[in-house]
């Protein structure tokens, strides 16, 4: 619709880098994360590397990635991809407990619907994962520019 015409477009001169950011009384602005970065369950914006970065506290978690999948009653349901140390094996006693890990740091809305172990994870050449990529593969989706994808 019309209405949302300057919305949806670019605006001349006015460079979007992706990041959510608030800015306080005192004038500074205060970065919250990628806009790509948030998984939005039932309302509430929960931010992909807070749920990795608790995964990754675990002991037996070398490497995680969180991505958002369409939920018709939540809107998004989280489903996270882990990496596990040398020397520890997949379960699903082992993937409960990380469930309960991320639902006791983080909260209730955070516990991941899915966890699914996996061998590695996309990444850029710097080491950085690319959830876009992961979240298209998961979807079916085009994988849209892999140029940076570490082969």
């Amino acid at each position: 619709p019309d209405r949302y015409k300057t919305y949806w477009n670019t605006i001349e001169g006015v460079y979007f880098a992706g990041d959510a950011a608030t800015k306080d009384k005192m004038g500074y602005f205060r970065v919250q994360g990628r806009v790509d970065d948030v998984i939005k369950v039932s309302g509430h914006r929960l931010g992909s590397m807070e749920i990795e970065s608790t995964l990754v506290s675990h002991p037996k978690v070398a490497e995680a990635a969180a991505i958002g999948k369409p939920d018709q009653v939540k809107g998004e349901r989280v489903k996270v991809f882990v990496i596990l140390k040398h020397g520890f094996e997949p379960s699903e006693d082992l993937a409960n407990e990380l469930k309960l890990h991320v639902r006791t740091i983080v909260g209730p809305l955070a516990t991941p619907d899915e966890l699914e172990f996996v061998p590695s994870l996309p990444k850029t050449r710097s080491g950085k994962i690319m959830r876009r990529v992961v979240r298209a593969r998961e979807l079916g989706e085009p994988e849209g520019d892999v140029t940076t994808l570490d082969a």
